[in-house]
């Protein structure tokens, strides 16, 4: 625990606004109580999932656990659901890997049933997959209509999803058609044009309310950025050049980085940005550049 609460406060002390928590089954800790001990270790860092995997609860408890480290956060949490990618993890759990669309379709029936149950009237759903009858949900959220909600991914039907229902659409590499991770080569400026696109034609007039997340897969400070592009290009796929444009990756000093970020923010709308555990560190003079700007 004192491991847990100690780096949850060194980023907050770093500067950084939000802490998110993933759902693998494998060695993490479990994160809904990993919240809640972040939230009540620090004074202002907000909360949430980077993002629960759809497929490992039901969306009625998940409206529950949602509404619930809302109340006790304080109002500070996020809630990211997600339609899940990784086949060996469902292998791991005896569930049913499913097709893609399959997954998003039940993911898009699972945010109407968690909004409908944070609402104050009492919900009924019939679905697909899904059916709840007169339910009431409880607690409600603090937050009002429900959490900030962020949905994330890389293919057109999980953006075009998250374009209809999220306030947050986060920007990754999509998933590989077998489940055994992603695609490296779907990190581009192309493809997250591409992506933004879809948003964008999806989302309407509600597009610019919309914040942009991106993750960010590699963070690597140098004064080499020459030397550094050129180790990553094995892992991308791309050349040393394309490595210094693309937009999951930040190589260079923390100047450099802030730089790129901001050349980022004015070309793809891009203002929320999130880095791996192993680069909190690292990236904490970027994040302290930035703050206000």
């Amino acid at each position: 625990k004192e491991e847990w609460v100690a780096r949850a406060r060194r980023i907050e002390q770093s500067g950084y606004s939000t802490l998110l928590v993933p759902d693998h089954p494998a060695e993490q800790l479990a994160p809904v109580p990993a919240i809640l001990a972040a939230a009540e270790s620090t004074s202002s860092l907000r909360v949430g999932s980077y993002v629960f995997n759809n497929d490992f609860r039901h969306p009625v408890m998940l409206a529950k656990e949602a509404a619930t480290l809302d109340v006790l956060t304080g109002g500070r949490f996020e809630l990211g659901p997600g339609a899940g990618y990784d086949r060996l993890e469902y292998e791991q759990c005896g569930i049913s890997y499913d097709p893609a669309i399959v997954r998003v379709r039940r993911l898009e029936e699972a945010i109407q049933i968690v909004k409908r149950l944070f609402a104050e009237e009492p919900a009924t759903f019939s679905g697909n997959y899904y059916t709840i009858n007169n339910l009431s949900g409880f607690p409600k959220p603090v937050q009002q209509p429900h959490p900030p909600l962020l949905v994330g991914g890389a293919g057109k039907q999980m953006l075009s999803l998250a374009a209809r229902e999220a306030i947050i659409v986060s920007l990754g590499a999509k998933a590989l058609g077998d489940g055994s991770g992603l695609d490296v080569t779907d990190t581009t400026p192309a493809a997250t044009t591409q992506k933004i696109e879809w948003i964008r034609q999806v989302a309407g007039e509600r597009f610019n309310a919309l914040e942009l997340n991106i993750i960010v897969y590699a963070v690597v400070v140098t004064e080499n950025r020459s030397q550094a592009a050129q180790q990553l290009v094995g892992r991308f796929k791309a050349t040393e050049e394309q490595m210094f444009t693309m937009p999951h990756c930040l190589i260079g000093t923390p100047d450099q980085m802030s730089e790129d970020l901001q050349e980022r923010r004015e070309r793809y709308g891009i203002s929320y940005i999130s880095v791996f555990e192993d680069s909190v560190e690292a990236f904490a003079p970027v994040v302290a550049r930035l703050v206000g700007k």
